[in-house]
């Protein structure tokens, strides 16, 4: 049976979306995007957004939908996502999903239920001042079914279960869950030697900067102010101190190289919980092809045709 969805992961950097690029032109698809920050307008160079050329390559899907100052949730993503997936005909090539953001993927391939509740920002800084302990004894209380996958110490899940909760009148526990796809999935990860990870990291740094990302962050913050959530992540944080003069560019260049190694870290640890991914070496000189005959092996043979 052909899958109906092909999703390429792995950490940043690790050539994804270039992978995914010359994929789609071969099998004639689509690239839905699941990055968590290039669904924002605007936030281009530091997200490491495709470009426009190469959008222009491939039809992209879930990249510049909102505003900045919007937060879309994940149901949100997720609701958007299905319908892309579920709308394609059937016989036409499926669809790539491709990205680093492990929630975003796990929401579509697992079809995890998601409370369809936004952050209640007021609420939140209400419960905060109570501290993380007297938190966990209300959530004990309230859902202790919830703790049995909360850690005592999980500051932000322990607030997001609060705060469902207390907006729709029912324990998160009872509204979680999954309801996996009846479609077949074929899941592809790119990884590979660390050494060489962190060289393409630093080299990626470099590049943003000399595409621009400063400007991108001094236009940014004059547009939305400092105090843009999005302007705290990772590679706008770090700038975003050099343009109020307590780090140089150079230190700015640095964080943002160290930061983004540690962010891979964690998101390789993520994905290296599923089983069902089939790994291919980031750096082989042959990468295309072999992800190719992995394809083809796994009855996409029709695909061209």
């Amino acid at each position: 049976m052909k899958p109906s969805l092909i999703v390429i992961c792995g950490c940043t950097a690790s050539g994804k979306s270039g992978l995914a690029l010359q994929l789609a032109q071969r099998l004639n698809s689509i690239i839905i995007s699941a990055d968590s920050r290039q669904i924002y307008r605007e936030f281009d160079i530091g997200t490491a957004k495709p470009t426009i050329s190469e959008q222009n390559l491939v039809p992209h899907y879930l990249i510049d939908i909102c505003n900045p100052t919007i937060n879309l949730t994940l149901a949100e993503y997720q609701e958007f996502a299905q319908q892309i997936i579920n709308n394609r005909e059937k016989n036409l090539a499926p669809p790539l999903l491709v990205g680093g953001t492990g929630l975003y993927i796990k929401s579509i391939t697992k079809g995890l239920k998601i409370p369809k509740v936004a952050p209640q920002f007021e609420l939140r800084s209400q419960l905060t001042k109570l501290g993380q302990k007297q938190l966990y004894q209300m959530l004990i209380q309230i859902d202790p079914i919830a703790t049995n996958k909360i850690h005592f110490n999980d500051k932000i899940r322990t607030l997001r279960a609060l705060e469902v909760c207390y907006v729709t009148g029912r324990p998160i526990s009872e509204q979680q869950g999954e309801n996996p796809p009846n479609y077949p999935i074929l899941h592809i990860g790119l990884d590979g030697d660390t050494d060489i990870l962190d060289d393409r990291i630093k080299q990626r740094t470099n590049k943003m900067v000399e595409m621009g990302l400063v400007k991108e962050v001094e236009y940014l913050v004059n547009k939305y102010g400092a105090d843009l959530p999005l302007l705290n992540t990772l590679g706008y944080g770090e700038f975003k101190q050099y343009l109020k003069g307590e780090i140089s560019v150079s230190e700015a260049i640095d964080l943002t190289a160290l930061h983004t190694r540690q962010f891979a870290k964690r998101q390789r640890t993520w994905f290296k919980g599923y089983p069902e991914i089939k790994w291919f070496n980031f750096n082989s000189n042959n990468l295309l092809e072999e992800v190719w005959e992995y394809i083809n092996c796994s009855a996409l043979s029709q695909l061209q045709t």
